[in-house]
């Protein structure tokens, strides 16, 4: 299959290509580029497209969700901060549940 414009990619894949400049900077799908800076989408991209849809449609999540999972592996540092987050988050919520028990108990 030859490359193929933003364009033509919107057309098969049944995205927009406004979509595909979205998917791209959020990290998702990332087209090669011509020497002229155009976008170029190959097969490799179009299945990239089609399950990522797939993915979207079977667990119902957004694309900014998806993104985010996106920067979570590109940046370990955000990782590391995000898991400490809920790490704290997780001895709160047993003092939360803890409280509430013992007022029932009273």
């Amino acid at each position: 299959m030859d490359a193929m414009t933003v364009g033509e990619a919107a057309r098969l894949s049944g995205w927009s290509a406004r979509m595909l400049r979205y998917l791209e900077r959020g990290g998702l799908v990332v087209p090669r580029r011509s020497r002229s800076r155009y976008r170029l989408y190959g097969l490799l991209e179009l299945n990239q497209l089609r399950s990522l849809a797939e993915l979207r449609r079977q667990f119902r999540v957004e694309i900014a969700d998806l993104a985010f999972a996106a920067r979570l592996r590109r940046e370990p540092d955000l990782r590391a901060a995000v898991e400490t987050w809920f790490a704290g988050n997780e001895n709160a919520l047993e003092w939360e549940q803890r409280k509430h028990e013992r007022l029932l108990a009273a």
